[in-house]
């Protein structure tokens, strides 16, 4: 599983003119499934996400993670984050999972993490979304479970 984490004062999902998914402080998380991922990858992901330390402490050090901070998880599929542009200027998405398996995976992930974490909120599987956010730092970190 692919993901890139940003660390947010605050982010949020609309689809339709409807926000649909919404966080203070905390990680927006772009999230991908690819092709033979399972639930051991997305597991992997998910208790990585929750103890990665980049929210600051008291001396402002990257020591706390979003659980320690009581922070929102903000889950967004992106099969887009699988492009392969090795063979030119057209990106080729064949590493991403098909997208019925991208579905499953993609719902057990937001299942594991509301059974771990107060407060999760996600985006529309496949839909139009437009996603906002304020990238604290800026930090972005990429994730990539094997």
């Amino acid at each position: 599983m692919l993901s890139v984490s940003q660390r947010v004062s605050e982010a949020r999902v609309v689809v339709d003119g409807e926000v649909i998914g919404e966080i203070g402080p905390g990680l927006l998380v772009l999230v991908c499934a690819e092709r033979g991922d399972t639930e051991v990858q997305a597991d992997r992901l998910l208790a990585k996400l929750l103890k990665l330390r980049i929210f600051s402490d008291e001396a402002g050090k990257m020591n706390r993670s979003v659980q320690d901070i009581g922070g929102g998880l903000l889950l967004v599929s992106q099969f887009t984050l699988a492009a392969d542009t090795a063979g030119g200027n057209r990106p080729s998405f064949t590493n991403a999972a098909a997208p019925e398996e991208g579905l499953r995976l993609y719902n057990y992930l937001v299942r594991q993490a509301r059974a771990a974490h107060p407060v999760v909120q996600t985006g529309r599987f496949a839909a139009d979304m437009k996603v906002s956010l304020v990238n604290d730092g800026p930090v972005t970190i990429p994730l990539q479970m094997r």
